[in-house]
C-alpha cells in the first residue's frame, strides 16, 4: 500500500501515526519531492473528480490566477496544474487493495483497513 502527500504536512503525519498505531505497513511517496506522473493522476481520477482532488481551500490554489482556476474544468489542464503545482493536491491519497481514500478520515480509514 502507497501513500502520496507531502512530508512536512500536519494532516499526513496523523495519517502516518494512525497506520503506525494499527501496524498498517506503507510506503510513502512525497510528491512535492518526487513529482507525480500524469498516469497516476489520471488513475486517480476514476475514483474521484477533479474538484475532489484539488484542495481547493489551500493556500496553492487561492494563489491561482482566475484564468488557472477556471482550467480546472478542463481535465488535460487540470492534470498539468496538479503536476506543476502539487500542493495543491489533497493529501493523502492512500492506494489500498481494491480501492483508494483520499484524506485523512479516521473512521472510513476504520472501516476500511481494520
Amino acid at each position: 500500500m502507497t501513500i502520496y502527500g507531502i512530508k512536512n504536512c500536519d494532516t499526513m503525519q496523523k495519517a502516518f501515526s494512525w497506520l503506525r498505531e494499527n501496524h498498517i505497513s506503507f510506503t510513502f511517496h512525497d510528491y512535492k519531492e518526487k513529482g507525480i506522473s500524469k498516469q497516476k493522476i489520471e488513475s486517480w481520477l476514476k475514483h474521484f473528480a477533479i474538484t475532489e482532488l484539488i484542495n481547493t481551500k489551500g493556500t496553492t490554489y487561492k494563489n491561482l490566477n482566475e484564468k488557472e482556476k477556471q482550467s480546472i474544468s478542463n481535465k488535460s489542464k487540470a492534470i498539468v496544474l496538479m503536476m506543476e503545482n502539487t500542493s495543491m493536491i489533497k493529501r493523502p491519497v492512500f492506494e489500498i487493495p481494491g480501492g483508494l481514500l483520499l484524506g485523512f478520515k479516521v473512521g472510513e480509514w476504520e472501516k476500511k483497513l481494520l
